[in-house]
């Protein structure tokens, strides 16, 4: 049982990481039973860049599925990502050229919105993109945006 009650505290200390923080929402259709349907915007951190934060925009379905939480929300997403402060990367922790930073389910079991960032040696930038995946097959709606890195800062890559 203790062994049982460290996981769950450790799993959801896991869960909590990968949350966004909510920004606002917009109602798109009403409902008659459970919260309308909406857009939400959301903000997500670099968790190895300090000072950039990316928004991400999108669906989420309401009506009594909503509400319970058994919902399937719209594949498309948009994402925009900004520089929020000065640029620091840690030093025990070189990005690699391609790593998901965040994902967020879209449905109970077989839909996820997912957040890449990607680096571009060549023209020394971040670049971030978002798309939703699913367990048979994908979607291919997706939403891109780069962060310029300050020419003579080092970005380090494994």
């Amino acid at each position: 049982m203790r062994r049982f009650v460290f996981f769950l505290i450790g799993f959801c200390g896991l869960c909590g990481l990968a949350r966004a923080e909510d920004i606002g929402a917009v109602d798109t259709a009403f409902q008659w039973i459970g919260p309308n349907h909406k857009i939400v915007v959301e903000v997500y951190d670099d968790p190895k860049v300090a000072g950039v934060s990316c928004y991400v925009s999108r669906a989420k379905t309401g009506g009594l599925k909503g509400a319970v939480g058994l919902a399937e929300d719209k594949a498309e997403a948009s994402i925009d990502c900004v520089q929020t402060g000065p640029l620091r990367f840690a030093a025990d922790k070189p990005l690699q050229k391609q790593e998901e930073m965040f994902n967020e389910r879209l449905s109970i079991l077989f839909k996820r919105l997912r957040v890449v960032r990607m680096v571009d040696v060549k023209r020394h930038a971040l670049v971030y993109l978002t798309y939703s995946d699913r367990l048979i097959d994908g979607y291919p709606q997706n939403s891109v945006s780069a962060v310029a890195v300050p020419a003579g800062t080092l970005i380090p890559l494994k």
